[in-house]
């Protein structure tokens, strides 16, 4: 049975199997106290068995991380802070650990545990962090599936960057020190695998909108790459992205959905992790819980851009980044706008179009696209998306005036020729969720292997 069960049962039994790694072994002079846990929940099961049960080589080998099987008795315990016990009649080393264990019990760093991060899932910040995230998966499928969205496999080797921005993984089968080259000297990437240049996806927006034109609400979650070399707490090269896309919705459609969701997951991970929330609220972020209950019943406000500067010129703050309109919204501007002028959530909508890309709907006013931005207190910005610019001339003349390649993207224009709609989606990063959710402040400790400049272990 697993041990969460196990805590929570109101009668004894008789006889009950468990099994788990050991966190602690406190041995007395008759009796031995094995604390054992399964990753099922934050807590662990005490194990109490006589130390002439165990022969030399079991003994030898029980110690902290070891793997064990135990039957016995669930007995009530008289420790404080324990409800039951188990009096172990019989015990097994399934996986014997020596003392170079890199775990012991002591808090270790988060930057101690990444160097070791094959083993932080034993620990108790990370088991409560990936339960969590976990759940959290689970509930983005449930709220889409319950409004009837499509979930879509978008690709993840592409020929196209959806941001524009060009930092691709490259994905090749060309000898990287002789490939072949053209008569111009480039590189001849019509004989590689593709027979054109491909990388990782940045995200999965286009063909989900592809997907949207068709079965009208979809959404996408999976992974997506960033070759950017950002050394920064919240950049990773490999994280998972979020993206619904709607037909026939507007941007307050778009702005509604987002809120919806948000608050939907806030309310399941209350509801679902109280446990792990409460972890963190005592040990990662105090404050926490309060916030996230607050952000459940809040109310969502709407500035737009034009309106979100002027607050910030009136501010008669002296910050980092300069603020003129034009210039995107840093973190800083972002927090401030949140929690020092509306104290909640809010909306940032109508961006200029300069610094938008260019899927974006433009607005009647030539200078702003029908962008949002959700922001919310400590973090800033947490979702982005946009109502998409379904007239195929006025998306053709923006890829004009940006320079690319309408040719590249013939594709994704033939949904604009053929049966366009209104149609609007938003992106969110789920690393950067788990950090709002956990109060992490490292986008490294919210997922299980991260990929950074330098690092590719495990």
């Amino acid at each position: 049975m697993r041990i969460k069960q196990i805590l929570a049962r109101r009668q004894d039994c008789a006889d009950l199997q468990v099994r788990g790694w050991v966190r602690t072994v406190r041995r007395g002079k008759e009796v031995l106290f094995v604390e054992v846990n399964d990753g099922s929940c934050l807590a662990g099961l005490q194990l109490v068995l006589p130390a002439a049960q165990l022969d030399a080589g079991v003994a030898a080998g029980l110690t902290t991380g070891a793997c064990v099987w135990a039957q016995g008795a669930l007995c009530p315990s008289p420790a404080a802070g324990q409800h039951w016990e188990l009096q172990v009649q019989q015990l097994r080393l399934i996986g014997a650990s020596d003392s170079s264990y890199p775990l012991q019990k002591k808090r270790h760093s988060f930057e101690y545990l990444r160097s070791i991060a094959h083993l932080r899932p034993r620990t108790n910040s990370f088991g409560a962090l990936f339960r969590l995230r976990s759940r959290l998966s689970f509930a983005v499928h449930q709220f889409f599936q319950e409004r009837g969205f499509l979930y879509v496999h978008t690709p993840i080797i592409t020929a196209n960057d959806c941001e524009g921005a060009g930092e691709l993984f490259r994905v090749t089968t060309l000898d990287a020190g002789q490939p072949p080259r053209t008569a111009a000297g480039q590189v001849d990437f019509s004989q590689d695998f593709f027979a054109t240049r491909t990388g990782l996806t940045v995200s999965g927006q286009l063909q989900g909108e592809l997907f949207a034109c068709a079965f009208g609400d979809i959404y996408t979650f999976g992974p997506t790459f960033r070759a950017e070399n950002s050394h920064t707490s919240r950049h990773a090269a490999e994280f998972w992205m979020i993206e619904p896309e709607m037909a026939f919705a507007d941007l307050a459609q778009d702005c509604q959905l987002a809120e919806d969701f948000l608050r939907y997951l806030v309310r399941h991970a209350l509801e679902h992790c109280g446990e792990e929330l409460a972890f963190f609220n005592e040990r990662v972020e105090p404050g926490l819980l309060p916030r996230l209950e607050a952000l459940a019943e809040a109310r969502f406000e709407n500035l737009s851009y034009t309106e979100a500067i002027a607050h910030l010129q009136a501010s008669g703050r002296d910050f980092s980044y300069p603020v003129s309109w034009g210039a995107d919204l840093q973190t800083e501007h972002e927090r401030y706008l949140c929690e020092e002028v509306i104290g909640g959530p809010l909306f940032v909508t109508d961006y200029p179009k300069q610094i938008k890309a260019f899927y974006m709907r433009q607005n009647d006013d030539g200078r702003t696209v029908a962008a949002m931005d959700l922001l919310v207190p400590r973090v800033g910005e947490i979702i982005g998306g946009s109502q998409r610019e379904e007239r195929l001339d006025l998306l053709q003349a923006r890829l004009a005036e940006l320079g690319m390649e309408a040719a590249a993207l013939d594709w994704y224009l033939d949904s604009r020729r053929w049966g366009s709609c209104p149609h609007a989606g938003f992106g969110l990063g789920f690393e950067r969720l788990l950090m709002y959710f956990s109060g992490m402040e490292n986008i490294r400790d919210v997922i299980p292997f991260p990929r950074t400049p330098g690092h590719a272990e495990f």
